[in-house]
């Protein structure tokens, strides 16, 4: 658990990892969220205009910067940052953090109080919130990577607001990537192919390709001066990336529904992506299997009778 406020935080240890030493420190720097930190959005105007603190709740994939908007948005309302984890935490942690934010209210300082992972909490753990949230003497800002309505309890929801933040598309990683090498490896050169094939096993999450991009780095220094870094090394890089998927939730039906929906449409290319993408992200084959059924009994039918049979 981390109850400590920026100014503790502020040097930065050599062996923080890369994604740690490059976050970033203003909202322009936030990449991927246009539809909320984009010119003109509300969530953007609420803050830069350093408004009322409100509660919320921030849901989407690993990576996406749920962490740094939550510490963004503290910065500029000029509020103590806490941070507790669901994972590592339990009613203890949250009424610690409670006494923090009265102490901090007395001095006449607003609470960030950020709870990672919010849906890992008991109804019990999480319902200990309410009072604290109603009376204003924290800012709740959770995060989450399941869908809230099915593992956020109803009362914790009616008093938050929810912003769902996307997995961050390849170009805006790729650009990223780019001006991250200028400015922290400057002695070291990536082809194009290299870049995008990183940006690509990232799979939209942020952190992951920075986290990537340094163990490349070190195998470069590893290998002498002058080193270029090129696809060659991305087939060893494969073996530590992993696709977004889930058990249950919200990604693995999108993507059930992706690969019958590749199938009606008669798109071979769209329908072995799908499949296999499933299969690499850990879904149980035999599944898989009895979704063949149904396609061919039920997108497929009397089209090709021969289908049914196949499957089986």
């Amino acid at each position: 658990m981390h109850l400590k406020e920026d100014l503790f935080s502020a040097n930065t240890p050599s062996f923080e990892p890369l994604a740690a030493r490059v976050r970033p420190q203003t909202l322009d720097e936030i990449i991927g969220q246009e539809h909320l930190l984009g010119p003109g959005r509300p969530l953007r105007l609420a803050i830069e205009a350093g408004e009322g603190l409100h509660s919320f709740l921030l849901w989407g994939p690993p990576g996406v910067g749920k962490t740094t908007l939550a510490r963004l948005i503290s910065t500029n309302h000029d509020a103590q940052f806490l941070q507790i984890s669901a994972v590592l935490s339990g009613v203890k942690e949250i009424r610690l953090a409670i006494e923090q934010a009265r102490d901090a209210a007395l001095r006449g300082r607003r609470t960030v109080l950020f709870v990672d992972e919010v849906h890992r909490f008991n109804k019990g753990q999480q319902d200990a919130f309410l009072p604290h949230i109603e009376d204003g003497t924290v800012c709740f800002i959770g995060a989450t990577t399941e869908n809230p309505s099915f593992e956020v309890n109803s009362a914790l929801l009616s008093r938050l607001r929810i912003y769902r933040l996307k997995a961050v598309k390849t170009e805006a990683i790729i650009g990223m990537l780019e001006r991250t090498m200028a400015s922290c490896y400057p002695d070291i050169s990536a082809t194009d192919a290299f870049t995008r094939g990183l940006a690509q096993i990232a799979d939209g999450d942020v952190r992951q390709s920075l986290n990537l991009l340094e163990l490349s780095m070190q195998v470069a220094s590893a290998n002498g001066n002058d080193v270029i870094l090129d696809e060659s090394l991305l087939t060893d890089l494969m073996e530590t990336g992993s696709r977004r998927f889930d058990k249950g939730g919200d990604q693995f039906y999108e993507q059930i529904s992706a690969l019958h929906k590749s199938v009606r449409g008669s798109d071979p290319d769209a329908s072995l992506y799908w499949f296999a993408r499933m299969i690499d992200g850990g879904c149980d084959p035999l599944y898989v299997a009895r979704r063949c059924i149904r396609m061919a009994s039920e997108d497929i039918g009397l089209a090709d009778p021969r289908a049914l049979q196949l499957a089986l």
